[in-house]
């Protein structure tokens, strides 16, 4: 489904959230400006949206040049991106446009590699690409059986490339995504207790279908993770039923910091950046209202990342690694 080219500007910027700092760029509301939250305990700003590298392979390279241009343009300072995305471009991407902006926005990537060695290599290449000499958070990235979580803190693990980094000066934090599965998010969560982050699929359908909004999202806020939001239109599959603000809006009311989206056109996060700079929380009423009119959608057919419950697990996992 084609996302929306247009929304009408209208109403104030966000107020507080519980919990929540929300913030102007200069520590206060400001209706010109997208709302920002305290990232956790890291103690950074982001801005409630950021723009996502994920899709850049559905347009061009100068395309993609000109979204994440426009993204700093309008105040966004939350970019993120992966070593895998479009096999690396989505860095260069980055790389050819964000180094006159370093000090002022947060610059993240993210490995898919299991080993220590392969993950540092996948941090190298992506310095070169990106062109600076640290990001500010590092990812262990797409993690989705439980068999990679064994292979993430066995010795020789990815873990301890993601902690040398982090001592190194390399990364200023460390976190771990994914979206196939809570119950292995749980497991990471269990396994380790110095991440700065998390990030996870979160939608008004997510609650009716192996919920991390449910199952994961509690456990994060009580642990003061930074706790980054991704999928919020289920890659479009829901703006048959609801509005991509109805979408936004759901995310941003929950307890998250910011959520990733991935812009292919300028129109796009014109779009996304207008209703940001509109966001107020909305009460439980609407939300369940949002969820109600998204259950019928729900289920393994819309969020096809996740686990299929209705299949035998064989320890595969569906992953197209693209915040939308």
């Amino acid at each position: 489904m084609r996302r929306r080219t247009f929304l009408s500007a209208s109403g104030l910027s966000a107020s507080a959230m519980a919990g929540l700092a929300l913030e102007g760029p200069e520590g206060r509301a400001a209706a010109a400006e997208i709302p920002r939250r305290v990232f956790g305990k890291t103690g950074e700003k982001l801005t409630i949206i950021g723009q996502a590298g994920g899709r850049f392979p559905l347009c061009s390279f100068e395309d993609a040049k000109a979204v994440t241009l426009r993204a700093y343009e309008l105040g966004i300072n939350y970019f993120d991106c992966a070593r895998i995305y479009w096999d690396g471009k989505s860095e260069e991407v980055y790389g050819a446009v964000l180094p006159p902006f370093r000090k002022h926005i947060f610059l993240t990537t993210k490995s898919p590699r299991r080993s220590r060695a392969g993950a540092q290599a996948d941090l190298e290449k992506s310095l070169r690409a990106l062109k600076t000499d640290y990001v500010d958070l590092w990812q262990i990235h797409q993690v989705s059986t439980m068999e990679e979580v064994h292979q993430i803190f066995a010795p020789g693990g990815a873990i301890e490339a993601f902690e040398s980094a982090k001592k190194a000066g390399k990364c200023r934090f460390i976190g771990f995504t994914g979206h196939h599965d809570p119950e292995v998010h749980l497991a990471m969560l269990k396994s380790y207790g110095k991440y700065d982050t998390i990030l996870m699929p979160l939608n008004p359908a997510d609650p009716a279908y192996l919920s991390f909004e449910k199952m994961v999202l509690p456990v994060a806020v009580e642990r003061g993770l930074g706790i980054q939001a991704m999928k919020s239109t289920a890659n479009a599959g829901l703006l048959s039923n609801l509005h991509v603000k109805d979408c936004l809006t759901y995310v941003l009311s929950l307890p998250v910091h910011c959520l990733a989206l991935g812009c292919t056109t300028v129109g796009q996060i014109e779009d996304d950046v207008r209703i940001a700079r509109q966001f107020r929380p909305i009460p439980e009423e609407q939300m369940a209202e949002i969820r109600k009119r998204a259950s019928g959608l729900a289920g393994p057919r819309l969020e096809n990342w996740k686990r299929d419950v209705s299949q035998r697990a064989s320890g595969g996992r569906y992953c197209d690694g693209a915040p939308a």
